[in-house]
């Protein structure tokens, strides 16, 4: 077995321990499935799962490189940094004028997993800074809006729901079952809608 195999499996396994203590967040259960259907079907329809991998195949035509797991590596290292609640409180922290100390941890959390994602994926976990440029800088931008609404209950089951999309792509990388993930991202955003209807 190649070193990079066992470096793959051990992101896989890594992905599943994430995915299943963010997961555990959760408190609301019907919310969280509800909003997985929900978000899959419209990302089914969308199609999100096509356009990402038109839009990891042109990155990587720019990009100039020939790594088979590009995509792979962009969508396993945005998914990473972008659905723990880390990520949205150290953007809120950040936004609301105090110090960035969540988002210092962070960043030296993300450091050393994108070495190890880097030495199983390839190059295409740099690139995902991209989105996570877009969806941090936003969250950061907006922090004092989205501070009312965002409260503590609704960032548990946002992660919560991240967690399982995070178990998933877990099972990908392993190679156990091939999950279409990406065209499940839209329940991150109807766990949202969901939680501040119904909590």
């Amino acid at each position: 077995m190649k070193i990079t195999d066992i470096v793959f499996q051990v992101i896989g396994l890594f992905t599943l321990y994430l995915g299943i203590s963010m997961a555990l967040k959760g408190e609301y259960l019907l919310i969280i499935i509800f909003s997985l259907i929900l978000g899959a079907i419209v990302g089914t329809i969308l199609d999100i799962d096509e356009k990402f991998e038109r839009l990891t195949g042109l990155i990587q035509k720019i990009s100039k490189s020939n790594n088979k797991k590009f995509s792979e590596g962009f969508a396993t290292a945005f998914l990473l940094f972008c659905m723990g609640s880390m990520t949205i409180l150290g953007a809120f922290e950040e936004g609301l004028g105090g110090e960035p100390n969540l988002l210092l941890a962070k960043s030296l959390l993300d450091g050393f997993s994108s070495i190890a994602l880097s030495a199983g994926l390839g190059i295409g976990v740099l690139f995902s800074v991209i989105p996570l440029l877009i969806y941090q800088g936003g969250l950061t931008l907006l922090a004092g809006s989205l501070e009312t609404i965002l409260k503590e209950p609704i960032i548990n089951e946002m992660t919560a729901t991240g967690g399982i999309l995070l178990l998933g792509l877990g099972i990908n990388i392993l190679k156990i079952k091939e999950l279409k993930i990406i065209n499940m991202l839209p329940a991150i955003v109807i766990v949202v809608i969901l939680s501040i209807i119904f909590i």
